[in-house]
Protein backbone atom coordinates (compact mmCIF):
# COMPACT_ATOMS: atom_id res chain seq x y z
CA UNK A 1 0.00 0.00 0.00
CA UNK A 2 0.95 3.73 -0.54
CA UNK A 3 2.70 4.95 2.90
CA UNK A 4 1.51 8.92 3.59
CA UNK A 5 3.87 10.75 5.60
CA UNK A 6 3.15 14.25 7.18
CA UNK A 7 4.82 17.09 5.44
CA UNK A 8 6.83 17.69 8.60
CA UNK A 9 8.21 15.42 11.81
CA UNK A 10 9.58 15.69 15.03
CA UNK A 11 11.34 12.69 16.47
CA UNK A 12 12.22 12.55 19.87
CA UNK A 13 14.91 9.55 20.97
CA UNK A 14 16.85 8.32 18.15
CA UNK A 15 17.68 5.39 19.79
CA UNK A 16 17.73 1.69 18.56
CA UNK A 17 14.01 1.97 18.05
CA UNK A 18 13.75 5.24 16.94
CA UNK A 19 16.98 5.09 15.22
CA UNK A 20 15.47 2.14 13.09
CA UNK A 21 12.08 4.08 12.02
CA UNK A 22 14.10 6.78 11.37
CA UNK A 23 15.59 4.86 8.67
CA UNK A 24 12.71 2.60 7.51
CA UNK A 25 11.24 6.17 6.77
CA UNK A 26 14.06 7.91 5.08
CA UNK A 27 14.02 4.01 2.97
CA UNK A 28 10.33 4.77 2.28
CA UNK A 29 10.29 8.07 1.41
CA UNK A 30 9.85 10.75 3.38
CA UNK A 31 12.04 13.50 2.66
CA UNK A 32 14.74 14.50 5.14
CA UNK A 33 14.45 18.26 5.04
CA UNK A 34 10.80 17.43 6.57
CA UNK A 35 12.41 15.48 9.47
CA UNK A 36 14.36 16.95 12.94
CA UNK A 37 15.73 14.78 15.19
CA UNK A 38 15.54 15.59 18.95
CA UNK A 39 18.22 13.51 21.10
CA UNK A 40 21.10 14.46 23.53
CA UNK A 41 23.27 11.82 22.70
CA UNK A 42 22.96 10.83 19.52
CA UNK A 43 24.51 7.72 18.59
CA UNK A 44 27.14 8.06 15.76
CA UNK A 45 25.04 6.48 13.15
CA UNK A 46 22.71 9.00 14.01
CA UNK A 47 25.12 11.92 13.75
CA UNK A 48 26.36 10.58 10.27
CA UNK A 49 23.17 9.53 8.65
CA UNK A 50 22.52 13.08 9.53
CA UNK A 51 25.08 14.34 7.93
CA UNK A 52 24.54 12.08 4.71
CA UNK A 53 20.99 12.42 4.22
CA UNK A 54 20.43 16.56 5.08
CA UNK A 55 17.73 16.13 8.40
CA UNK A 56 17.95 18.67 11.01
CA UNK A 57 19.84 17.15 14.40
CA UNK A 58 19.59 18.97 17.47
CA UNK A 59 18.60 22.33 16.02
CA UNK A 60 18.02 24.97 19.32
CA UNK A 61 14.39 23.69 20.54
CA UNK A 62 13.22 27.50 20.23
CA UNK A 63 13.81 27.04 16.74
CA UNK A 64 11.01 24.27 16.31
CA UNK A 65 7.93 24.86 15.11
CA UNK A 66 5.16 22.13 15.79
CA UNK A 67 5.36 19.63 13.47
CA UNK A 68 2.68 17.65 11.76
CA UNK A 69 4.08 14.34 13.53
CA UNK A 70 5.85 14.18 17.17
CA UNK A 71 7.16 10.95 17.42
CA UNK A 72 8.49 10.18 21.10
CA UNK A 73 10.70 6.68 21.30
CA UNK A 74 12.47 7.81 24.28
CA UNK A 75 12.71 5.94 27.32
CA UNK A 76 9.17 5.31 29.70
CA UNK A 77 11.04 6.98 32.45
CA UNK A 78 12.19 10.18 30.93
CA UNK A 79 8.82 11.60 29.60
CA UNK A 80 8.30 13.38 32.77
CA UNK A 81 12.04 14.99 32.46
CA UNK A 82 11.25 15.17 28.56
CA UNK A 83 7.83 16.56 28.59
CA UNK A 84 8.30 20.07 29.75
CA UNK A 85 10.72 20.72 26.48
CA UNK A 86 9.02 19.13 24.27
CA UNK A 87 5.34 20.13 24.92
CA UNK A 88 5.34 23.26 22.79
CA UNK A 89 5.63 21.06 19.85
CA UNK A 90 2.41 19.02 20.29
CA UNK A 91 0.41 21.60 19.32
CA UNK A 92 -3.66 21.38 17.87
CA UNK A 93 -2.61 20.27 14.29
CA UNK A 94 0.16 17.58 15.54
CA UNK A 95 -0.79 13.94 15.44
CA UNK A 96 1.44 12.58 18.43
CA UNK A 97 2.52 8.60 18.12
CA UNK A 98 4.14 7.36 21.69
CA UNK A 99 6.21 4.08 21.36
CA UNK A 100 6.90 4.28 24.99
CA UNK A 101 6.19 1.39 27.11
CA UNK A 102 3.52 1.95 29.85
CA UNK A 103 2.31 5.56 28.91
CA UNK A 104 -1.25 5.23 28.49
CA UNK A 105 -3.21 7.95 26.24
CA UNK A 106 -4.02 9.43 29.17
CA UNK A 107 -0.63 9.56 30.54
CA UNK A 108 0.55 11.50 27.34
CA UNK A 109 -2.21 13.74 26.98
CA UNK A 110 -1.96 14.60 30.89
CA UNK A 111 1.53 15.60 29.68
CA UNK A 112 1.48 16.82 26.00
CA UNK A 113 -2.25 18.53 26.14
CA UNK A 114 -2.74 20.49 23.24
CA UNK A 115 -2.06 17.68 20.79
CA UNK A 116 -4.21 17.61 18.14
CA UNK A 117 -4.36 13.32 18.21
CA UNK A 118 -2.86 10.78 20.07
CA UNK A 119 -1.55 7.02 18.82
CA UNK A 120 -0.02 4.66 21.24
CA UNK A 121 2.01 2.27 19.45
CA UNK A 122 4.53 -0.56 20.55
CA UNK A 123 7.07 -2.14 17.76
CA UNK A 124 9.70 -4.41 18.09
CA UNK A 125 13.44 -4.59 17.40
CA UNK A 126 13.19 -6.09 13.92
CA UNK A 127 12.22 -3.24 12.90
CA UNK A 128 15.53 -2.50 12.56
CA UNK A 129 15.31 -4.97 9.40
CA UNK A 130 12.06 -3.82 8.37
CA UNK A 131 10.51 -7.07 9.61
CA UNK A 132 9.05 -5.51 12.75
CA UNK A 133 5.27 -6.21 14.17
CA UNK A 134 3.58 -3.16 15.70
CA UNK A 135 0.24 -2.56 17.54
CA UNK A 136 -1.20 0.59 18.32
CA UNK A 137 -4.28 2.23 19.46
CA UNK A 138 -5.91 5.82 18.69
CA UNK A 139 -7.33 8.28 21.22
CA UNK A 140 -10.71 8.89 20.10
CA UNK A 141 -10.02 12.52 18.32
CA UNK A 142 -7.77 10.78 16.03
CA UNK A 143 -9.18 11.82 12.58
CA UNK A 144 -9.15 8.57 9.99
CA UNK A 145 -6.49 11.14 7.80
CA UNK A 146 -4.11 10.99 10.97
CA UNK A 147 -4.43 7.92 11.71
CA UNK A 148 -3.24 6.72 7.82
CA UNK A 149 -0.31 9.06 8.80
CA UNK A 150 0.28 7.26 12.25
CA UNK A 151 -0.30 3.98 9.81
CA UNK A 152 2.58 4.83 7.34
CA UNK A 153 5.00 5.96 10.18
CA UNK A 154 4.98 2.74 11.64
CA UNK A 155 4.04 0.09 8.21
CA UNK A 156 7.74 1.58 7.23
CA UNK A 157 9.28 -0.57 9.36
CA UNK A 158 6.89 -3.59 9.31
CA UNK A 159 3.37 -5.00 9.55
CA UNK A 160 0.92 -3.05 11.90
CA UNK A 161 -2.02 -4.28 14.05
CA UNK A 162 -4.42 -1.95 15.27
CA UNK A 163 -6.30 -2.37 18.58
CA UNK A 164 -9.52 -1.30 19.69
CA UNK A 165 -8.66 -1.75 23.73
CA UNK A 166 -5.86 0.20 24.63
CA UNK A 167 -6.02 -2.22 27.72
CA UNK A 168 -4.13 -4.86 25.59
CA UNK A 169 -0.99 -2.67 24.99
CA UNK A 170 0.72 -4.24 27.94
CA UNK A 171 0.44 -7.56 27.00
CA UNK A 172 1.56 -6.76 23.42
CA UNK A 173 4.41 -5.58 24.53
CA UNK A 174 5.14 -8.63 26.81
CA UNK A 175 4.56 -10.60 23.43
CA UNK A 176 5.87 -9.05 20.38
CA UNK A 177 7.76 -6.07 22.13
CA UNK A 178 10.04 -8.10 24.05
CA UNK A 179 9.98 -11.09 22.50
CA UNK A 180 13.07 -10.91 20.14
CA UNK A 181 14.59 -11.32 23.19
CA UNK A 182 13.19 -14.47 24.15
CA UNK A 183 14.04 -15.45 20.36
CA UNK A 184 17.52 -14.63 21.34
CA UNK A 185 17.78 -16.19 24.35
CA UNK A 186 16.66 -19.49 22.65
CA UNK A 187 19.60 -19.07 20.35
CA UNK A 188 21.79 -18.72 23.23
CA UNK A 189 20.53 -21.68 25.43
CA UNK A 190 20.14 -23.52 22.53
CA UNK A 191 24.06 -22.86 21.34
CA UNK A 192 24.58 -23.67 25.35
CA UNK A 193 22.80 -27.50 25.14
CA UNK A 194 24.86 -28.08 22.13
CA UNK A 195 28.30 -27.34 23.86
CA UNK A 196 27.14 -29.52 26.65
CA UNK A 197 26.09 -32.33 24.37
CA UNK A 198 29.94 -32.06 23.12
CA UNK A 199 30.01 -29.74 20.44
CA UNK A 200 32.84 -27.31 20.42
CA UNK A 201 31.07 -23.86 21.19
CA UNK A 202 31.79 -21.69 18.29
CA UNK A 203 29.82 -24.55 16.11
CA UNK A 204 27.06 -24.75 18.58
CA UNK A 205 26.72 -21.18 18.33
CA UNK A 206 26.53 -21.68 14.24
CA UNK A 207 24.01 -24.08 14.41
CA UNK A 208 22.14 -23.05 17.27
CA UNK A 209 21.85 -19.39 15.33
CA UNK A 210 21.47 -20.58 11.78
CA UNK A 211 18.12 -22.99 13.06
CA UNK A 212 16.24 -20.55 14.86
CA UNK A 213 17.20 -18.17 11.40
CA UNK A 214 15.59 -21.31 9.33
CA UNK A 215 12.63 -22.16 11.39
CA UNK A 216 11.99 -17.96 11.09
CA UNK A 217 11.66 -18.19 7.90
CA UNK A 218 10.35 -21.28 7.18
CA UNK A 219 7.24 -19.72 9.49
CA UNK A 220 7.56 -16.61 7.60
CA UNK A 221 6.74 -18.45 4.38
CA UNK A 222 4.66 -21.45 5.52
CA UNK A 223 0.53 -20.85 5.76
CA UNK A 224 0.77 -23.99 8.50
CA UNK A 225 0.12 -23.09 11.81
CA UNK A 226 3.23 -23.45 13.89
CA UNK A 227 1.86 -26.51 15.55
CA UNK A 228 1.88 -28.06 12.32
CA UNK A 229 5.29 -27.26 11.62
CA UNK A 230 6.45 -28.51 14.87
CA UNK A 231 4.42 -31.87 14.07
CA UNK A 232 6.03 -32.16 10.66
CA UNK A 233 9.71 -32.22 11.79
CA UNK A 234 8.50 -34.52 15.16
CA UNK A 235 8.36 -38.37 13.95
CA UNK A 236 7.32 -40.64 16.65
CA UNK A 237 9.42 -42.38 18.51
CA UNK A 238 12.30 -39.78 16.94
CA UNK A 239 15.11 -37.79 18.46
CA UNK A 240 12.56 -34.72 18.22
CA UNK A 241 9.91 -36.68 19.59
CA UNK A 242 12.67 -36.83 22.90
CA UNK A 243 12.97 -33.34 23.18
CA UNK A 244 9.55 -32.07 23.07
CA UNK A 245 8.48 -34.57 25.72
CA UNK A 246 10.99 -32.80 27.79
CA UNK A 247 9.73 -29.07 26.48
CA UNK A 248 5.84 -29.72 26.62
CA UNK A 249 5.82 -31.47 30.07
CA UNK A 250 3.82 -29.85 32.55
CA UNK A 251 6.81 -28.08 34.08
CA UNK A 252 8.14 -27.45 30.08
CA UNK A 253 8.59 -24.41 28.33
CA UNK A 254 5.16 -23.64 28.15
CA UNK A 255 4.62 -22.42 32.14
CA UNK A 256 7.67 -20.73 31.84
CA UNK A 257 6.91 -18.48 29.26
CA UNK A 258 3.44 -18.05 30.68
CA UNK A 259 5.27 -16.46 33.45
CA UNK A 260 7.83 -14.85 31.85
CA UNK A 261 5.24 -12.75 29.30
CA UNK A 262 3.11 -11.94 32.94
CA UNK A 263 6.63 -11.03 34.63
CA UNK A 264 6.83 -8.35 30.79
CA UNK A 265 2.89 -7.19 31.44
CA UNK A 266 2.73 -6.74 34.91
CA UNK A 267 6.10 -4.25 34.75
CA UNK A 268 4.59 -2.49 31.55
CA UNK A 269 1.62 -1.39 34.16
CA UNK A 270 4.28 -0.53 36.47
CA UNK A 271 5.85 2.02 34.26
CA UNK A 272 2.31 3.98 33.80
CA UNK A 273 1.46 6.71 35.34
Amino acid sequence: MTLVFPETLVLVGAGKMGGAMLDGWLANGLSPQAVTVLDPHPSPEITALARDKGFRLNPPIEEVAPPAALVLAIKPQSLDATAPTIAHLAGSETLVVSILAGKTIANLRARLPAAGAIVRAMPNLPAAVRRGVTAAVTGRETSQERRIIADSLLRGVGTVEWLDDERLIDAVTAVSGSGPAYVFYLAECLAEAGTAAGLPPDLAARLARATVIGAGELLHQSDLPPSKLRQNVTSPGGTTAAALDVLMAKDGLQPLLTKAVAAARRRAGELSG
